[in-house]
């Protein structure tokens, strides 16, 4: 059984509220060695925490776009206090889910889109502070989100190591070839997941299938964007189908999907997704162990 890395999932959700130890034991029957639990406000930040020490996985802490709407500045603050108190906490390994929302309505117009924008920018400034990846939130906002990465960049070094300015994961890409290579270039791997498995989704599959192996890492955000074997219409739903909720468990079979679009071996696929995850988040080398080579 190949071993996977969900680079991206929620397990302190509601939807999870009852069973989410039972999910991440599905999930590793499954053969999903690793989960990463990207917090997204200040008050879920030791909720994730205590979970990826309870599952043996990792988190990082974060303010996301949605929630900036009900966040203090002072939640700045907060959070660089405890990037700062878990410096040393290896299971740490971004600063996330941060980034820029423009498809809600309401955060594309202000006061929410600039709200948005100086909690992504003070973020990305925190990250390069505590020398840390970013996980980045990225819905038609591609375009901003780079703009920001290298205004950042340029305001001087970071902890970032290696040729690139930074390191981290553009979560559930969906994007432009072009802005595709703009991330990878600035040192991100993009994030696909259930997405993928849609073939109305033909973009974002074509991407999936051409785009360099070395930049891809495979993440479920679970309960979010279930695979299409989950999805139910709203007239089957009136109908009194249950719409399947997505766990971590369905990696695989996202990352077998993915393998089939690439005519390459779900191994291979396993096998260099798990290696590009370690680049993006450098601290899982030591958390996942032997599990693969990294160069």
């Amino acid at each position: 059984m190949s071993s996977w890395i969900d680079t991206h999932c929620h397990l302190d959700a509601p939807e999870f509220a009852h069973d989410a130890a039972q999910v991440r034991a599905r999930a590793a029957a499954l053969g999903v060695g690793h989960c990463v639990l990207p917090a997204v406000e200040l008050a879920n930040f030791e909720k994730v925490r205590a979970l990826a020490h309870a599952g043996g996985d990792s988190y990082a802490l974060g303010i996301h776009p949605l929630y900036v709407s009900r966040a203090q500045d002072a939640d700045l603050a907060a959070l660089d206090a405890a990037l700062l108190r878990h410096r040393d906490d290896p299971r740490l390994v971004a600063v996330g889910e941060i980034g820029l929302d423009y498809f809600v309505p309401e955060l594309c117009q202000s006061p929410l889109r600039e709200r948005q924008e100086f909690f992504y920018i003070a973020q990305l400034k925190l990250a390069r502070k505590h020398g840390l990846p970013v996980i980045l939130h990225v819905r038609r906002s591609a375009d901003q989100l780079l703009k920001g990465l290298r205004a950042v960049a340029a305001q001087g070094p970071g902890g970032q190591s290696g040729q690139a300015p930074w390191r981290g994961i553009a979560h559930a890409f969906n994007g432009s070839t072009q802005q595709a290579s703009m991330f990878t270039q600035l040192g991100l791997k993009l994030g696909f997941g259930g997405a993928l498995t849609y073939e109305r989704a033909q973009q974002l599959r074509r991407l999936a299938a051409e785009l360099p192996l070395e930049t891809i890492v495979l993440e479920t955000d679970a309960p979010d964007i279930p695979p299409h074997w989950l999805y139910r219409t709203a007239e089957q739903r009136a109908a009194g189908e249950p719409q399947g909720r997505n766990e971590p468990g369905e990696l695989p079979r996202i990352g077998a999907e993915l393998a089939a679009l690439r005519a390459i071996s779900v191994a291979e696929l396993a096998q260099a997704t798990t290696r590009n995850a370690v680049e993006a988040l450098p601290r899982l080398g030591a958390l996942i162990g032997g599990k693969v080579a990294v160069d």
